[in-house]
């Protein structure tokens, strides 16, 4: 019966492709407005496409000489020599789902404006369930790659003479999320940066000093911020979510071979992540046609019919796998608790990231009343703002990790209770379908609004867009907060899948004997006593500090690639302003390429070396300061990375939608000196939750992915 519920996984996965491309018919079959609307839709449109097949260029080349020092180190007995293959098309997919998800925002956008223009639920339906074929596309994708890849390696790959254990396939298929990971952090960093420099010189130079309104077609710079909506929130979003719900799968397999190998029960363990992540599927789609708002729905209404479909896959989520826990782990239920818990913990950090980021709560008014006294308190507020916000995840994601682990029997098998910890984060991307919809229509609602502006819509269309646009930073900010709870569950169940590849890699150099300890029958405490994995050990000291420093360094590059990218376009724009003359008049168009140029290569040239220190970075402490220094290097990296990321997201989320409270006609609206204020804060902003936070959500798993594939050299010296 096992073995026939192992193709529920890969079926629901192309269920979930069939109805993304259904869902993608029905969008196509909308109307995409005037012609005028047509021409802004294509000019985006052919920006981004263009953008993509820049990035794309070079992260082959990169993932080309990483596959050549893969296949190398497995040559030279470092690594399963599967591991190449399967880190490319981890890659692959991820950067497959960025495409697909580009092609369809690029045509929703223009879509959700013409809805706009007939009523509010119309535009609703149209981006949310746009955004909803990118939340398949990614949940399908990963779970299909991940169910392939373990059919192969358990059942085909015997008839062709490579027979491997059920933790030697699943550590493997780790390898396969450190592809997704790379490619993320390519696609976030770069459509970051790309998307933030864009918005930077729009709002500086458009806004500010031109007092021109936002995505007014007089500004050189709103094609390439529209672009950017697309490279950084869609593109690199999808890459990001993909990562993040592969690597949760990924994480909770390889921990279930291991934690239930004497029970018994590691097939089913290995079994019961790619179950829920399919009932998540199934689930997610119900929810997702469940979506309905009104003509004149507020924005907490409309967010209640968002959070309706939402919680109802939430609920089947949680009551089906509870039957799954019981059939396939019986005797034990606390896994199933753990399963709640990551439910819990991912709607309690949801619910924290929208009470510090909503225009509708006391933090982000605070922020716009700041406004009144200048850019200076603004800024303050803000950042204050951001890191009290970290206090509510922190405590819920910490208690969820204690709760999970001894539920999940860490008290007598600790690699049990790091079993449960991962499915905690199984759980919590479970429903990723829909919980991507919601942060995928938001910038397809901003494209909206931008396209609505440039082609001249009356008022009342444009105030729905932004109505929709408002919501869609709330959602955004809270499917930010997901993912980064979950990157950090996985990240800290990969802590133990590091120690076990360690193992592998020992008794695959038939090294059999570790001190005094066999290292067939070694245990985990076993192996931190032998590599003294305490705060006593100054290599661990030395890596606890690295992966902090690393975080900051990671954190300055990519934040100062954003300034640099922005001082170019700014200059851009000044110099249209001044040297095209009648611009300003509407009777000269400006050159929207000139600037869609500088932000790609600004783009291109910056997230080389962002991306190059997350990945070699693991390398480089493992072969100086060994096991114990790579283990104080991910506990810096994670403990510092996740604070940092919630605090920069959640700052610029707030920052964000205080500038829309005084846009709303509150202290003075538009064009006043707090509007201005409110401007500078939201630049500074946009790189914090757009560029460098989610970014730091990959980097974290990235770093402990990366760990893993280069375990061999920390172990050299054996």
């Amino acid at each position: 019966m096992e073995k026939l519920l192992l193709w529920f996984s890969p079926i629901v996965a192309m269920m979930a492709l069939f109805f993304a491309l259904k869902l993608y018919f029905w969008m196509m079959k909308k109307p995409e407005g005037n012609e005028k609307m047509k021409e802004i839709a294509e000019a985006v449109r052919v920006g981004a496409m263009a953008y993509l097949r820049q990035q794309y260029k070079i992260v082959i080349i990169f993932f080309a000489i990483a596959f050549v020092l893969f296949f190398v180190m497995s040559r030279m007995g470092l690594l399963n020599p599967i591991i190449p293959f399967a880190f490319l098309t981890g890659g692959f997919f991820s950067g497959l789902a960025g495409y697909l998800g580009m092609i369809v925002a690029t045509r929703a956008s223009s879509r959700t404006a013409e809805g706009c223009r007939q009523n509010l639920n119309e535009g609703l339906s149209i981006s949310f369930r746009s955004g909803a074929i990118m939340g398949l596309i990614v949940t399908g994708f990963g779970l299909f790659d991940i169910s392939l890849w373990f059919i192969l390696l358990k059942y085909v790959g015997p008839m062709i003479g490579l027979e491997y254990s059920l933790t030697e396939i699943t550590m493997t298929m780790l390898s396969f999320g450190m592809g997704a990971s790379l490619q993320a952090l390519f696609a976030r960093v770069g459509g970051g940066i790309f998307t933030k420099a864009a918005d930077v010189g729009a709002d500086l130079v458009g806004k500010v000093e031109a007092g021109i309104p936002e995505d007014d077609p007089r500004n050189p710079a709103t094609i390439a911020d529209n672009v950017g909506d697309n490279v950084g929130d869609v593109a690199g979003m999808g890459a990001d979510l993909y990562e993040s719900y592969c690597g949760s799968i990924l994480s909770a397999m390889a921990l279930g071979a291991v934690a239930n190998a004497s029970s018994g029960q590691s097939f089913n363990a290995v079994l019961l992540p790619m179950l829920i992540s399919g009932l998540g599927i199934v689930f997610s789609l119900i929810g997702i046609f469940m979506v309905h708002g009104k003509n004149s729905s507020s924005q907490k209404e409309l967010l209640f019919a968002i959070n309706k479909g939402v919680y109802f896959a939430s609920i089947m989520i949680l009551l089906s796998s509870a039957g799954l826990v019981y059939y396939l782990m019986p005797g034990n239920m606390g896994y199933w608790v753990s399963i709640l818990v990551g439910l819990i913990v991912g709607i309690v950090v949801g619910k924290s990231t929208e009470y510090y980021t909503s225009g509708d709560f006391g933090p982000t008014q605070g922020i716009s009343n700041s406004a009144k006294m200048g850019p200076a308190t603004t800024i303050i507020d803000g950042f204050a703002v951001g890191s009290m916000s970290v206090w509510i995840p922190i405590m819920t994601i910490s208690g969820g990790i204690l709760m999970s682990y001894y539920m999940g029997g860490g008290a007598v098998n600790p690699t049990s209770g790091f079993y449960s910890i991962a499915l905690s984060g199984v759980g919590m991307l479970s429903t990723l379908s829909i919980i991507f919809a919601t942060d995928a229509y938001g910038p397809i609602a901003d494209n909206a609004g931008g396209n609505a502006e440039m082609a001249g819509l009356d008022k009342e269309v444009r105030q729905r867009t932004d109505m929709l646009d408002s919501l869609g930073n709330t959602t955004a900010a809270i499917g930010k907060g997901y993912a980064v709870g979950s990157g950090f569950l996985t990240a800290l169940a990969l802590l133990v899948s590091y120690l076990e590849e360690a193992k592998m890699n020992l008794l695959h150099n038939n090294i059999t004997m570790l001190g005094d300890f066999a290292v067939e029958t070694i245990t985990m405490g076993q192996m931190v006593d032998h590599f003294e994995i305490n705060i006593l050990n100054p290599n661990m000291l030395v890596g606890t500090f690295l992966g902090g420093m690393t975080v900051f360094i990671f954190a300055a590059l990519t934040m100062k690639a954003v300034g640099k990218s922005a001082n170019y376009m700014v200059e851009e724009v000044r110099r249209q302003f001044r040297e095209i003359k009648g611009i300003m008049e509407g009777t000269a168009k400006p050159d929207y390429q000139a600037c869609v140029k500088i932000a790609t290569k600004g783009a291109q040239k910056e997230m080389i070396l962002p991306a190059m220190i997350g990945f070699l970075t693991p390398a480089v402490v493992g072969t100086f300061v060994g096991i114990a220094g790579v283990m104080g290097y991910l506990l810096g990296i994670i403990s510092t990375g996740l604070l940092m990321a919630i605090m920069m997201s959640n700052a610029g989320g707030a920052w964000d939608n205080a500038k829309k409270i005084i846009e709303s006609g509150v202290h003075g609206g538009k064009k006043s000196e707090a509007h201005k204020a409110a401007v500078v804060g939201d630049t500074v902003g946009d790189p914090f939750k757009d560029t460098t936070g989610p970014s730091l959500n990959i980097l974290i798993k990235l770093s402990a992915m990366s760990s893993i594939i280069f375990v061999g050299l920390a172990l050299l010296k054996f």
